[in-house]
């Protein structure tokens, strides 16, 4: 299944949006909308293509009512999603979806594309967990990819699961939180070897987290 959901913000009406497939959005306040699944996807061969428009000055603020389940299908292990952010100029836009668990057994990989007019402001949070409670398996690949006012800001690859650099009999990390942050004057930080905040040449900030359980970290990193 191809799933396409497309969402408009402007400064003078309410979100508009526009969904085919198991995937859809409802407001939650005037500048507020709630990811909701209306099918059981991302299945072993789907698709989901996620647009977000963010208009000059406009403001939104993107949540999900629930995880997003990758599950293997009969003959296809392998499902992908692509998440399309543009901000024009003065605009912002604060986007922090409910994670993406892959099941035992699933693959799945997201290309997250960013652009970012002038002066256009942004938080982007994106959560992976491999494997329900008591599972083991899975795979996932993200890559992130953002330009800020027609500039190269950041691209970024994180693996995990079966096959990546980090999983070794010393470390195999389960679960992941990267956030993006424009623009962000605060300097760099790390906690241990699990979490570290870095600053971009561009302007912003990335902070990674990578560990076993979601759960064991706060809300926000």
């Amino acid at each position: 299944m191809r799933t396409e959901l497309r969402i408009v913000a402007s400064r003078d009406r309410r979100p508009r949006v526009f969904a085919r497939g198991g995937l859809d959005a409802r407001a939650t306040g005037p500048h507020r909308l709630h990811l909701i699944g209306t099918a059981a996807t991302p299945l072993g061969g789907d698709h989901i293509d996620l647009v977000v428009e963010v208009e000059a000055g406009a403001h939104l603020q993107v949540r999900a009512v629930a995880a997003t389940i990758a599950l293997p299908a009969r003959g296809c292990l392998s499902s992908s999603s692509r998440w399309v952010l543009d901000v024009a100029d003065g605009g912002c836009l604060d986007f922090d979806p409910a994670p993406m668990v892959v099941a035992g057994g699933a693959e799945h990989s997201s290309l997250t594309v960013v652009g970012l007019g002038a002066g256009a402001r942004l938080r982007l949070r994106e959560r992976t967990q491999l494997g329900r409670s008591g599972e083991n398996g899975g795979a996932f690949t993200g890559e992130l990819v953002a330009d800020a006012d027609a500039r190269p800001l950041l691209r970024h690859t994180v693996s995990l699961g079966c096959g990546a650099v980090t999983d070794d009999v010393l470390d195999a990390p389960r679960a992941m939180v990267s956030e993006l942050v424009y623009p962000d004057t605060r300097p760099a930080q790390f906690e241990g070897l699990r979490s570290a905040r870095l600053p971009l040449a561009g302007g912003g900030s990335l902070t990674t987290w990578m560990g076993a359980r979601l759960e064991h970290r706060p809300d926000t990193v």
